[in-house]
């Protein structure tokens, strides 16, 4: 069977579901209420991102059936995504405490990485490193990590959409230029397809937000996409970093920065980059807009050097993050919120 039938099936599904999710999230008085602390004005239905679930774990499991995705890598993706999105919908519902949200998140990313099996040698500089019983301790904090700052940015209308979207079609371009008979595109893809569908209902105006079932559930598969895209090719491992730059410099220099203020890390703000450029230019659009291109002109061009051998991986990964860090403290990623002007 041609793996490309299930493209257009998982996005129209998630298209069709996420209006039905809305609806649901209405009749439940499941919406999203502005506070001072928000980037919206007027309360919105949330939990759309279960649509994104809800489509990407059957196509995954329809490709293992058709023997182009292999058993243990539906059982990482399907079992540890399918935990953080479960978790992330009850407190979307209900409020779960931190420490045992972060409980769940290091479970998943346990589980997928157990599954995922061995680690990829990391290249630097022509060498590559293994990293042994550490790499996985490190990888476990980077799944995690990537797990919560895509909840983090996921805070104007369509940037998680627009950054999922990118970074699966460039990390499904770099997949075949590294291994043109290889199938590591199918899972990318397939979830730049679910995400399509979202995306339809959350940008250029939000009808329905994403909710923590839906970035949590991102962040963690794109992270663990990234570590099986470096288990066929090293490589593909800088390359997948330099495709999620934009969130992780933003959340990263944020993070640190009200961290050294001493600052509740995990109390709800609005001192990123992407939302105080929200706020300078007034709309939403031209932001979530933005980011697209980044990913689409800069980063993307770099992690296909990457991924043909023409650039080492972390001299990509360093090119591409600088102007990056730049654009973060230009908008001020970080700032106590009374400084904006």
């Amino acid at each position: 069977m041609n793996p490309w039938i299930f493209f257009p099936l998982v996005a129209g599904g998630s298209l069709l579901l996420t209006g039905v999710l809305r609806r649901y999230a209405a009749s439940s008085n499941l919406f999203d209420v502005p506070n001072s602390r928000s980037s919206h004005t007027i309360p919105t239905p949330r939990a759309g991102g279960l649509a994104i679930v809800f489509t990407f774990l059957p196509g995954l499991f329809c490709l293992w059936l058709t023997g182009f995705l292999p058993t243990h890598a539906l059982v990482a993706l399907a079992g540890a995504g399918g935990l953080v999105a479960g978790v992330g919908f009850l407190d979307d519902r209900r409020h779960i405490a931190a420490r045992w949200r972060l409980s769940a998140h290091f479970l998943g990313a346990a589980w997928g990485l157990f599954w995922l099996g061995t680690l990829p040698p990391l290249p630097v500089f022509g060498h590559l490193v293994y990293l042994g019983w550490v790499g996985y301790l490190l990888a476990a904090l980077y799944l995690v990590w990537l797990l919560n700052l895509y909840n983090f940015m996921d805070g104007i209308d369509g940037i998680a959409g627009i950054e999922a979207i990118t970074v699966c079609l460039g990390g499904g371009v770099a997949s075949v230029l590294s291994s043109p008979d290889g199938q590591n595109w199918l899972a990318p893809v397939l979830l730049l397809s679910a995400v399509a569908g979202f995306l339809y209902w959350n940008f250029p105006k939000a009808k329905i937000f994403m909710g923590d079932a839906g970035s949590g559930f991102l962040g963690l598969i794109l992270g663990l996409l990234s570590i099986q895209a470096g288990q066929s090719e090293p490589e593909l491992f800088w390359c997948w970093l330099i495709l999620l730059g934009v969130f992780i410099v933003d959340a990263t220099t944020t993070l640190v920065r009200r961290a050294i203020r001493r600052e509740p890390v995990y109390e709800a703000h609005r001192s990123h980059a992407y939302q105080y450029a929200a706020r300078r230019f007034s709309a939403h659009r031209h932001v979530s807009i933005a980011v697209g291109l980044i990913n689409l002109l800069w980063l993307l061009p770099l992690a296909l050097l990457v991924a043909k051998g023409a650039l080492p991986g972390l001299a990509g990964l360093l090119i591409a993050y600088a102007p990056l860090l730049w654009c973060a403290f230009m908008f001020k990623a970080g700032a106590k919120e009374q400084q904006e002007v």
